[in-house]
């Protein structure tokens, strides 16, 4: 989405928290459908246990009559009463009807053996009972009256079947209650703990792609330690990251503008210098002759410098010209510009008065200047530095106090890693980059607190007389 372009407002079920409401609910729901198949199932053989005591109690009201002699009407009565249809109890392969039913029982039967230890057959027959048909009946047996005898009892299964059906209502309506109630608590809680941080790190999300570095919801850090506590905290700290980036590359913007502007002046009064220096090269004072090539080249390399600065602002490399040079006499002017107002510094040239490499000479010239000088401010302008080569490795050493440690951490990083309270930094960048314009690099070798060594690597193989 490209920046200003308008957002679509998140509609409310398409929302975290109403998905998580859903989900809460739907979970709570599943338990309880789980749950419900083995308490229908307690709940039938309840049902079943009651009648089959009914029975009992109305075969034992039944035995109590003299000689079991009632009328027909007595003996309906018990039967309405225990609400079964018949009462038998089987004994020696024969069945002694205890309560006879008033009509004839022909429709569908099933036979049921009741026992109290739970049976997981017992679960596909609670189910069987919603979809057997609707005229069948239950004939019970169970434990009779005496050891060896089986009490047997008949039912109508729609009344087991209407009582189910009511019970299977009541734990819906139940069911539903609390489910609402729980996903209710589970999406307070989801909201307070996930969605309402996570919105919060969505919208700092949402700012920093819409309006980098300009934005005013600023992600504050959380004690949290789980995982959207430490999301927070690392977006809050990448916040803080992008924003001194952006105020950073503000200030580099407004800095490039101004180099360019003195950029523009500078141009001119060297070439004005430069004319000058034409002029002084008709001189016959032998002074003037012995000091002009020098001049000539300080100005040329002045010229080229404002150039490739100019460059640099662009995000260009200066383009480099590789050819041989002769490294004793890069680092003899190198130290002649840098220390030309460090008269108590001692410099020494340890590069082999013959050798030489292929490099860029004015990028190496600037490289070497710039550490050079840098080491002479580090010592207070008091110490000594040399230049080394060994084999593919031109090394600057001094004798100062060493790097801190915060310098060591940005060393290289323009604005950062200067050592002095009033500098930019941009030194060791810039002689980083040229160095690598190459083909070579730069590096700090070592430091410690009798003096300080970087390493510049040049980018072919050297050669030396």
């Amino acid at each position: 989405m490209e920046n200003g372009a308008p957002r679509r407002k998140l509609r409310w079920r398409e929302s975290l928290s109403f998905r998580l409401f859903l989900i809460a609910i739907a979970s709570v729901l599943v338990v309880e459908a789980l749950i419900f198949v083995p308490s229908a199932t307690s709940f039938r053989n309840s049902w079943l246990k009651d009648q089959i005591e009914a029975g009992r109690l109305a075969a034992l009201a039944l035995e109590a009559a003299p000689s079991r002699m009632v009328s027909e009407e007595l003996e309906q009565d018990l039967l309405e009463s225990a609400m079964v249809l018949a009462v038998a109890e089987l004994y020696d392969e024969r069945r002694d009807m205890i309560l006879n039913p008033g009509e004839e029982i022909c429709c569908t039967r099933k036979i049921v053996l009741f026992d109290e230890t739970p049976d997981f057959s017992e679960v596909g027959d609670t189910l069987a009972t919603f979809f057997a048909p609707k005229d069948r009946f239950l004939v019970l047996r169970a434990a009779g009256s005496r050891p060896g005898r089986v009490i047997e009892i008949v039912v109508d299964e729609s009344g087991l079947r209407s009582e189910l059906t009511d019970y299977g209502r009541n734990i819906l309506v139940l069911s539903l209650i609390i489910s609402v109630f729980t996903g209710g608590l589970i999406y307070l809680m989801l909201v307070l703990t996930v969605v309402r941080p996570i919105r919060r790190v969505t919208q700092s999300v949402e700012q920093i792609r819409d309006e980098p570095g300009s934005w005013q919801r600023r992600l504050s850090p959380t004690p949290r330690s789980d995982e959207i506590g430490r999301a927070q905290n690392a977006l809050s700290d990448m916040e803080e990251a992008v924003s001194n980036a952006f105020r950073q590359q503000e200030r580099l913007a407004q800095l490039g503008e101004a180099v360019a502007k003195i950029n523009h002046d500078l141009r001119n009064s060297l070439a004005t210098a430069q004319l000058v220096s034409d002029s002084l090269s008709r001189s016959e004072d032998p002074r003037v002759a012995k000091s002009l090539p020098r001049l000539e080249r300080a100005l040329e390399r002045a010229i080229n410098l404002a150039s490739d600065t100019l460059k640099y602002g662009r995000s260009s490399v200066p383009d480099s010209n590789i050819h041989t040079v002769r490294l004793f006499d890069i680092a003899e002017e190198a130290a002649a510009e840098a220390l030309a107002a460090f008269e108590t510094v001692t410099f020494a040239n340890e590069v082999d008065l013959q050798a030489s490499a292929k490099a860029d000479p004015d990028h190496l010239h600037r490289i070497c200047a710039n550490l050079i000088r840098n080491a002479a401010e580090a010592m207070d302008g008091k110490g000594e530095i040399s230049i080394g080569f060994d084999g593919a490795v031109l090394s600057v050493a001094d004798t100062g106090p060493g790097l801190p440690e915060h310098a060591k951490a940005n060393l290289f990083k323009p604005f950062a890693g200067s050592t002095r309270r009033d500098g930019t930094g941009l030194g060791l960048a810039l002689s980083r980059d040229l160095a690598r314009a190459m083909g070579g690099d730069l590096e700090l070798g070592e430091t410690s607190a009798s003096g300080t060594r970087f390493v510049i690597f040049l980018p072919t193989e050297t050669q030396g007389a």
